[in-house]
């Protein structure tokens, strides 16, 4: 008796499981996606003073200095197009000369460009051809030169702007 009672028993809990598995409510969402276009750029910081402090003697060109502390990265997801440009705020005086070298993994350098006369207006190419992706930690190479022609230079700071561009 004890056995027919546990078999009733299993058999009403089975019926009763396999009722519950096939009971099911369902309820549905719209959902809206989308990817704005994205341009970021940023640098590590401010790379040291550039400081002129030899030459060789009989030689006009003073001994360049240069720096390669900091790095930038971008991320951008328009295209191909993209570039990166550079300006200052002031042209440097005539006999002094800035080089600019960006490195880069995902675009085409420009190497080190002549950025003494770029102003706002006359940005210079600096990358090239940028894929759609990310590239982080790039160097930054600047290059300070001058002709002892040229005279003393007083300390004097320059803004140097990044620009990614299509």
């Amino acid at each position: 008796m004890k056995k027919t009672t546990a078999i009733s028993m299993i058999a009403m809990l089975s019926v009763a499981l396999s009722a519950s598995a096939f009971a099911q409510a369902t309820a549905t969402q719209n959902v809206t996606l989308a990817v704005n276009t994205v341009y970021k750029i940023a640098t590590s910081g401010n790379p040291g003073p550039l400081t002129i402090t030899t030459g060789t003697a009989g030689v006009d060109a003073l001994n360049a200095v240069t720096d390669n502390s900091t790095t930038y990265s971008i991320t951008q997801n328009f295209g191909n197009t993209v570039k990166i440009t550079a300006h200052m705020d002031a042209a440097l005086p005539a006999g002094y000369q800035l080089n600019l070298g960006l490195a880069s993994t995902k675009g085409t350098s420009a190497g080190n460009v002549d950025i003494s006369n770029a102003t706002s207006g006359s940005a210079v190419d600096v990358v090239t051809g940028i894929q759609r992706g990310a590239d982080a930690g790039q160097t930054i190479t600047y290059t300070f030169s001058a002709s002892a022609s040229a005279g003393p230079l007083a300390s004097t700071s320059r803004i140097v702007t990044l620009t990614l561009t299509n």
